[in-house]
């Protein structure tokens, strides 16, 4: 599963997701491919992701496509609608997303993606209580905090 980008649209692995699904408590390392997250990630940026995670809006999550599941995208859940979660970029520009495929089931979120640890480390999944704190900071800081608030 190295490199699994026909369309360019999301990651390939540098180390494999669990087998047979998701399973709370694992982490992998992803490797950003293609521009459907910009501006929040970036072609080359590697990610640590926590495998079985609690999704909830917002979230920036790893899933396997549902219309081609040896493919993994990267994606914000936007809602949880009731045949799974609506997944869309954030670079509005790319429409391979549930714009085109519709909600993705539940079984196919694999984890939801922590943090960018490099080239600019970057925190992408706040705790929820930290949201107040983040929103009274200056822009450029809350960035590095995962407030990826528009400006």
């Amino acid at each position: 599963m190295a490199e699994r980008m026909g369309d360019r649209d999301a990651q390939a692995l540098l180390q494999e997701p669990p087998e047979g699904g998701p399973v709370t408590g694992k982490f992998g390392v992803l490797l950003v491919d293609g521009p459907s997250m910009a501006p929040t990630l970036a072609h080359g940026d590697r990610l640590l992701c926590h495998y079985g995670a609690r999704v909830r809006a917002g979230s920036v999550v790893v899933a396997q496509h549902p219309l081609r599941q040896d493919l993994l995208v990267v994606k914000r859940a936007v809602e949880h609608r009731e045949a799974g979660w609506w997944l869309l970029s954030d670079n509005s520009a790319v429409e391979s997303d549930s714009r085109d495929y519709g909600p993705v089931p539940d079984e196919l979120i694999l984890g939801r993606v922590l943090l960018r640890y490099t080239p600019r480390p970057a925190w992408l999944a706040p705790p929820p209580w930290s949201r107040t704190a983040l929103r009274v900071m200056p822009y450029a800081m809350a960035r590095r905090f995962g407030d990826f608030r528009r400006a």
